[in-house]
């Protein structure tokens, strides 16, 4: 069996991608994965054993560089849906099935269409798929209780939105291929059944979409490196030190966060690790209390620090979570705050108030969630956390397209 997976996006959207590859792998598939050709996103194909296919820009220079402007976005749009009909059209020969997700992946369905194999939407939350209990882009803190009607005159708004972005270019290429125009792109490219690559406990799926959800759980991409050897000095040197890191989010990093971080953790007598991430954070001075680190295994390296701050990224939280570290979570955009609201709802972590701390803004919620109570909480919460996802995923894509040769049954 021959399986194809897409995706553009930070690392939160191409890592999840990773481990469902691990676990085909693991059932005796042949896996394709199409995502950008940022060197970290191959070592991460690399990692779980399969190819990457590269296409589109490469999302690091996008994120770190200066704020593309509304025409940028257009552009970027039309330029990603062209390069999926060619990069895809090429990597979806002889596969079975096709599966694709991260930022709006519009082409991948009629790639799949014109080879006459399955199409699976996957998303790694429910917060951007339409609701009668929430309107796109929400804020948890923003606008109090709004209206069925208003919700969904919002999310009619949302649908126009990826009309504006996608649909001339997306149409162009269908009356390309003699295909009909599609009129609603989100709709289109969601369908109605997307697969949840979330864990229930996180992110529970119940009630929260209209749409017919499939939760598989999270994808975690297994990970066995040992620790280098400069951190483990650092962490056997002392007490268990609070972890810092904003994963990708470089171009919403609070200015001073290094700064602000270190003062506040030393403020409670703690040692520092700070992550250095797209944001490229790094040491405020050379005390030996504060240790930097890259790439490294944050499943192996969470269960040992004292806390974790972060940004409340799907991957991030749920790492986090799934090690049993309490959390301080800055949330700096997009889904963000909902995933902060849920850790603190869970009584595992704090959401920080805004996405800019200062020093006694964070030394106060640092002060919530150092304490003896919090970590028991966030270890009976990690007892909740399934790692299987990524084979329950694997096993149900593998019977979709089983199921997609066999065709319908006679009779």
């Amino acid at each position: 069996m021959r399986v194809l997976l897409t995706t553009v996006g930070s690392r939160g959207d191409v890592e999840p991608l990773a481990g469902l590859a691990a676990g085909l792998r693991e059932l005796g598939a042949e896996v394709r994965v199409c995502a950008p050709p940022d060197e970290e996103f191959a070592a991460l194909m690399a990692r779980a054993g399969v190819p990457l296919v590269p296409f589109g820009p490469h999302v690091r220079a996008l994120l770190t560089g200066t704020p593309p402007t509304p025409e940028d976005g257009l552009r970027l749009a039309a330029e990603l849906v062209d390069a999926r009909f060619e990069a895809l059209g090429a990597a979806a020969e002889g596969c079975d099935v096709l599966l694709a997700g991260g930022l709006m992946p519009v082409g991948a369905r009629e790639i799949a269409e014109l080879l006459g194999i399955p199409y699976v939407f996957a998303c790694f939350d429910v917060f951007g798929l339409p609701s009668r209990r929430f309107p796109p882009g929400v804020r948890t803190d923003a606008g109090g209780p709004q209206s069925e009607d208003a919700v969904r005159e919002l999310w009619e708004q949302d649908a126009l939105r990826v009309n504006t972005l996608y649909r001339e270019a997306l149409n162009r290429r269908r009356a390309s291929l003699g295909l009909p125009p599609v009129d609603n792109v989100r709709d289109h490219v969601f369908t109605g059944q997307p697969w949840l690559a979330a864990d229930a406990t996180l992110c529970p799926a119940r009630g929260m979409t209209d749409l017919d959800v499939v939760q598989t759980g999270a994808w975690i991409l297994p990970d066995d490196r040992p620790l280098p050897a400069g951190l483990e000095a650092f962490l056997n040197a002392g007490e268990p030190p609070v972890y810092v890191g904003l994963g990708s989010m470089a171009a919403y990093a609070p200015k001073d966060i290094a700064r602000v971080a270190v003062e506040a953790i030393r403020a409670h007598g703690r040692r520092v690790l700070l992550g250095r991430g797209w944001a490229g954070l790094a040491p405020i001075d050379d005390a030996d209390d504060c240790f930097v680190v890259g790439e490294v295994n944050q499943q192996a390296l969470f269960r040992r620090v004292a806390a974790v701050v972060h940004h409340g990224g799907a991957g991030t939280t749920t790492t986090a979570t799934g090690a049993g570290a309490p959390q301080v979570v800055i949330p700096l955009a997009a889904d963000q705050p909902l995933w902060a609201a849920r850790v603190a709802g869970l009584g595992s972590g704090v959401a920080h108030d805004g996405p800019t701390p200062t020093v006694d803004s964070l030394h106060a919620a640092l002060g919530s969630v150092l304490t003896p109570a919090t970590r028991a909480r966030a270890r009976k919460v990690a007892g909740t956390i399934r790692t299987d996802g990524r084979t329950v995923a694997a096993k149900l894509l593998l019977e979709t397209a089983a199921g997609a040769r066999r065709g319908p049954r006679s009779g």
